[in-house]
């Protein structure tokens, strides 16, 4: 089945030699890097073409890519795929990665085969065209989107993150979204830096929950959901926004303008130290058993000190755990221990479980070894952590918290860790620490 143009001469030129004229004017001078995803903005290409060329410039495009957009003909299922044919453009036709299409239907059990929720949908189409140009031959997964429940947006990213990694080779996934629709200039920006500052934090919740409680006329929230879930699951761990307008930039009438973003999401290669916590929980989670330290470990994790392992899912503490002073061999063991330990055994909190992985950042500090102070005027809670000391009681509270602004705080939050009633004689230590964290 051959899926003729919807939207030509309407979104993008008609013409062949139009489209490249204008890709040609909007890219810029770039290498290319490896990404697991993007955002890309719809609109037609007087006003949002350049915010998507200028993102797809940065783009390794792999050989098949997967295209999430929303509906907005209200025809077909509410999450649709077509799998079989090809789709024109004037640039040439392009062929739908039939394999993949139909292994992500057998995995996943929202998504179905239905071409007719693509017949005159254009989120999709107009960014055809410019994979085109980047990369003649490329194939692709068309999925429309309808709102949704979030449980959908997850399994269905889940699904996608499942059938890239059977499939054995990378696949780029590109969610096709606006942002704010018909609001003053001033308000769009500002609602929509604030869903794009949840996109760049990978929180496809947090998006979501900003989108309800701010009113914000995004019509790819469903995609941009999916999108972010996927790369998560494959291990995506930093986004970059290349690009934000909005209309107004282009007409010059800022009373209603629509908002577009183009958004880069990839893996960063994290620091050893980090990378051996990551690696420790996700391994004791999914398989509960305990690595053992690499044998090429870096000079840092040789030594011996106190060390601390940080969980957060979000802006929300999952999990901290930590030694001291050394309990082990070296600091490889002391990280690898506490990271297991942080995600299992912290009262505060319920194990991590392997649904959870994804969302999972850390931070580990080592720590130097504990020096006495007289008292509180030679602590400095941004510089050092500290040490309250009662008897066999001792509390620590580690430095640069947000929130921990003074001496007394530090120490007040550290007694109550410890159990040491505000007016018992202690003896206080701080130290510093080199602070590892996942951007």
């Amino acid at each position: 089945m051959l899926r003729k143009p919807a939207v030509a001469g309407q979104f993008y030129p008609a013409d062949k030699q139009e489209i490249f004229d204008f890709i040609k004017r909007a890219t810029v001078d770039i290498q290319p890097k490896s990404v697991m995803g993007a955002v890309l903005p719809h609109a037609g290409y007087v006003f949002s073409g350049e915010v998507a060329v200028t993102t797809v410039a940065r783009i390794k495009l792999t050989p098949t890519v997967i295209l999430l957009g929303p509906n907005h003909t209200g025809m077909g299922k509410p999450h649709a795929i077509a799998t079989e044919g090809a789709w024109q453009t004037p640039l040439g036709e392009v062929e739908i990665d039939n394999a993949l299409a139909r292994h992500l239907i057998g995995i996943s059990r929202y998504l179905i085969d239905d071409p007719s929720a693509h017949h005159f949908e254009h989120s999709i189409e107009v960014q055809l065209p410019i994979l085109q140009y980047f990369k003649p031959n490329i194939k692709f997964v068309p999925i429309a989107i309808a709102g949704s429940a979030p449980a959908a947006y997850t399994e269905i990213g889940q699904a996608i993150a499942r059938s890239i990694r059977e499939r054995g080779s990378p696949v780029v996934v590109i969610a096709s979204s606006d942002m704010t629709h018909y609001e003053p200039h001033d308000i769009a920006r500002e609602k929509d830096f604030k869903v794009i500052d949840s996109i760049l934090e990978l929180d496809e919740d947090e998006m979501l929950r900003i989108a309800r409680e701010y009113n914000v006329s995004m019509c790819g929230l469903g995609p941009v959901a999916c999108l972010i879930r996927a790369a998560k699951e494959l291990g995506a761990n930093k986004a970059e926004l290349v690009d934000y307008r909005t209309s107004g930039n282009v007409t010059g009438d800022f009373a209603s303008v629509v908002g577009y973003a183009g958004i880069i999401i990839r893996a960063e290669e994290l620091h050893p130290v980090v990378a051996l916590a990551k690696q420790a929980v996700d391994t004791f989670v999914k398989e509960r058993r305990v690595i053992k330290a690499p044998a090429d470990m870096i000079p840092e994790m040789k030594e011996k000190a106190g060390v601390f392992v940080s969980l957060h899912k979000g802006h929300e503490l999952r999990g901290c755990i930590g030694t001291f002073s050394p309990a082990r061999s070296n600091i490889a063991e002391e990280i690898i221990i506490n990271a297991v330990h942080s995600a299992t055994e912290d009262p505060r909190f319920s194990p991590v479980t392997a649904w959870e992985l994804p969302d999972i950042n850390y931070s580990v500090d080592i720590l130097s070894k504990p020096e006495p102070v007289a008292d509180e005027s030679e602590l400095d809670p941004k510089k050092y952590g500290v040490i309250v000391e009662a008897g066999r009681a001792r509390g620590l509270l580690l430095p640069n918290l947000e929130g921990v602004d003074t001496a007394e705080k530090q120490i007040e939050i550290s007694r109550a860790k410890a159990g040491i009633s505000p007016d018992e004689p202690v003896k206080l230590y701080r130290f510093e620490v080199k602070r590892y964290k996942q951007a």
